[in-house]
């Protein structure tokens, strides 16, 4: 399947909307507990599509996901966005990816958004909340509801005013409060407009959640940075270094490849390469990735 052709699951289609591909990662600067040796077993399915081998180099992707369902439209994370002043993570500093022109490839239009629905609020998943208009940030989606968890969002604003989460405050979450347009997920999760199920996991953030939707008795569940590869399916003690309770991030990620294993469930993730999607099964007394 090729990394844009929309998934049909029941009445709801899913498409994924690429902002960037990157091998900039060493595995082990990626994933601190990486095993080349156990990277070398898991090559054959691998390379070169997750694995960029010759370069000792794992391979992610920074993307949406589209979501039409009832006659709506939803967009799952946004990306890192564009003109966004990153000095201190260079992979998404400034950068200027044809994401809305990818986005209006598939029919819709930035107004025809009618929800977007955050995992957490980490630089490479709100950058496209806002757009830089006339010299100010305004939202990209004008006529959606922003829904994001509410943990987050107070990490967010008790963070220092120099800090670099304070800066994506600034830009790319402010702008979508002064429009009116947020709204709010208690710690607990809670369903949202369309069906959607916005499940804690926390772990890689505070307040990280999954979402969950039911697609006519099949599942899909958009999982965030549950996981940054999937090589951690297989090796779900494995922790990214981008995961701020490493125990609490392992916890979430055993219960929910628990949750799916072995199910007609989807996982759409946001940063697995190829197709960005797949199925867990059961692998011994682990599991397996399978892309779809």
């Amino acid at each position: 399947m090729s990394p844009s052709t929309p998934h049909i699951l029941g009445d709801v289609r899913i498409t994924r909307i690429e902002e960037f591909a990157s091998d900039a990662f060493a595995p082990e600067r990626l994933l601190p507990d990486w095993d080349p040796a156990v990277g070398r077993r898991h090559a054959r399915w691998m390379v070169p599509g997750s694995l960029n081998e010759a370069q000792d180099r794992v391979v992610i992707s920074v993307h949406a996901w589209l979501v039409e369902t009832g006659g709506r439209r939803f967009l799952v994370d946004t990306g890192a966005g564009a003109d966004k002043e990153r000095p201190g993570k260079p992979l998404f500093h400034r950068r200027s990816d044809p994401f809305l022109q990818r986005l209006r490839g598939t029919g819709a239009e930035p107004e025809d958004i009618d929800m977007v629905l955050l995992t957490h609020l980490h630089t490479d998943h709100v950058g496209w909340n806002t757009r830089l208009t006339d010299g100010g940030w305004i939202p990209t989606f004008p006529n959606a509801r922003y829904v994001m968890p509410r943990v987050e969002l107070e990490a967010m604003v008790a963070a220092a005013p120099d800090s670099d989460r304070a800066a994506l405050f600034r830009d790319s979450v402010e702008p979508v409060l002064a429009a009116g347009q947020a709204e709010f997920v208690a710690p607990e999760g809670a369903e949202v407009a369309g069906g959607f199920r916005f499940q804690p996991t926390p772990g890689h953030s505070a307040g990280h959640m999954c979402i969950a939707l039911d697609c006519c008795g099949t599942g899909a569940l958009f999982t965030g940075d549950l996981m940054h590869h999937p090589i951690q399916v297989h090796h779900p003690d494995w922790n990214s270094v981008f995961c701020e309770n490493p125990d609490e991030a392992r916890r979430s990620r055993l219960a929910v490849l628990n949750a799916v294993a072995d199910t007609d469930t989807t996982l759409f993730t946001a940063h697995f390469p190829e197709s960005s999607a797949g199925r867990v099964t059961s692998d011994g007394d682990g599991f397996a990735w399978r892309f779809r």
